[in-house]
């Protein structure tokens, strides 16, 4: 796996928090966020931990189920260090880390952006499962030098947890850590991206399927009687496992023919005017120099905004000289302008990361190339996807 210099961070648009989730804090600057079904979670693991703590701390009670959402919350915190393993990982390779959400199944990281190398993406999914594992083995450590209790039980299911987790994300198929794990080998060895994801995609298929049967491949290892939530907790995982890999899959079918879309060859022509300009000035303008968008600017040239064609459209011709160009335009944010040269799979996420109508190409020496339609990108798409 080639090396890489580490790429200063790019300047990044936060996304919005994403619908049915609490943020209940931050780390290192990283929103950290729960969902609801989070909440579920931490309700099953103090309603399944209960008997066992009844075991180990009689008279309890009510009580006993408490203690299980303290487990639950201490829990959380261990899946906590995993997906911070990875955006600190994904951060040192400069790709934006919006938040840490903690979820039913485990946890996700919203990073901005892809690897670049193998080696990146190699570094930046083995960091969680072994962070799992040093968490496994500082409970097990930790629970050698105390004595029987309900600390000790908290911290030796810590460990066991941890365990699990960390060789389970060790599998090596996607969208599991292993699957990316084994995605980054295939990719260094065949140079090629997108056979990596295959590959560790179809290994995640597999995996689906095997984990349908961990109930009884349970059974026959630790000798336990496999109940009702024991089948729906790996039918759960299993869909989870499947739609990842499927996912993954077809993602990369479609990237494989992502670099013939490129937005210089799908631009249009720009003509920019004075944001004070009226409306009908700015549309005669624009007809002369058969020009299909129009840029408003400042008094030096600095783009302001993309005037929207169905704000023009949409007023009256008779308003339309007392009008300024500027109400009908759509202020530039970041993220809306991007360079002439972006091409396939960066272009497709460019603009799926910040959705808009137009943007505002560039050339490298700051000057105007021309203005990218959103409708136009979809078209170039679909004719290319046929």
């Amino acid at each position: 796996m080639p090396e890489t210099d580490t790429p200063e961070p790019e300047v990044h648009v936060k996304r919005p928090r994403p619908p049915g989730t609490f943020r209940v804090g931050s780390l290192g600057g990283v929103d950290v966020l729960l969902t609801t079904s989070w909440f579920v979670l931490a309700a099953l693991i103090a309603w399944l931990m209960a008997p066992t703590i009844e075991e180990h701390q009689p008279g309890l009670g009510g009580l006993k189920y408490v203690a299980g959402l303290v487990i639950a919350i201490v829990y959380a915190l261990t899946i906590l260090v995993h997906e911070a393993s990875h955006a600190f990982a994904s951060r040192h390779y400069g790709h934006p880390v919006d938040s840490i959400t903690l979820h039913f199944l485990g946890g996700h990281t919203g990073v901005d952006g892809a690897p670049r190398s193998a080696r990146e993406e190699f570094v930046m999914s083995v960091v969680g499962p072994i962070a799992s594992l040093a968490v496994a083995g500082l409970a097990w450590l930790l629970s050698l030098a105390m004595p029987d209790g309900l600390l000790w039980l908290t911290v030796i299911i810590l460990a066991w947890a941890n365990l699990v987790l960390g060789v389970f994300n060790l599998i090596p198929g996607l969208p599991l850590d292993g699957g990316r794990i084994l995605k980054a080998l295939v990719w260094g060895v065949t140079r090629n991206e997108h056979q990596g994801t295959l590959v560790a995609g179809w290994c995640g298929r597999v995996t689906a399927v095997l984990v349908l049967f961990l109930p009884l491949i349970m059974e026959r290892l630790l000798d336990t009687q496999p109940d009702l939530t024991s089948y729906l907790f790996a039918f759960i995982l299993a869909g989870f496992i499947w739609m990842g890999a499927s996912a993954a899959i077809q993602s990369a079918r479609l990237r494989r023919r992502l670099p013939s879309l490129v937005a210089r060859g799908l631009a249009r022509r720009t003509l920019t005017v004075p944001e004070d300009l009226p409306v009908a000035e700015a549309v005669r303008r624009a007809q002369d120099a058969e020009a299909g968008s129009i840029v408003t600017v400042d008094a030096t040239g600095r783009p302001l905004g993309i005037v929207s064609e169905a704000a023009v459209q949409a007023t009256p011709e008779d308003r339309r000289p007392w009008l300024t160009v500027g109400s009908v335009a759509r202020t530039l944010v970041p993220g809306m302008t991007l360079p002439a040269g972006i091409a396939g799979e960066e272009l497709i996420r460019a603009i799926t990361f910040l959705p808009a109508y137009e943007y505002l190409l560039i050339e490298d020496d700051g000057t105007i190339f021309g203005v990218l339609s959103t409708a136009d990108v979809d078209q170039a798409f679909r004719e290319r996807h046929r």
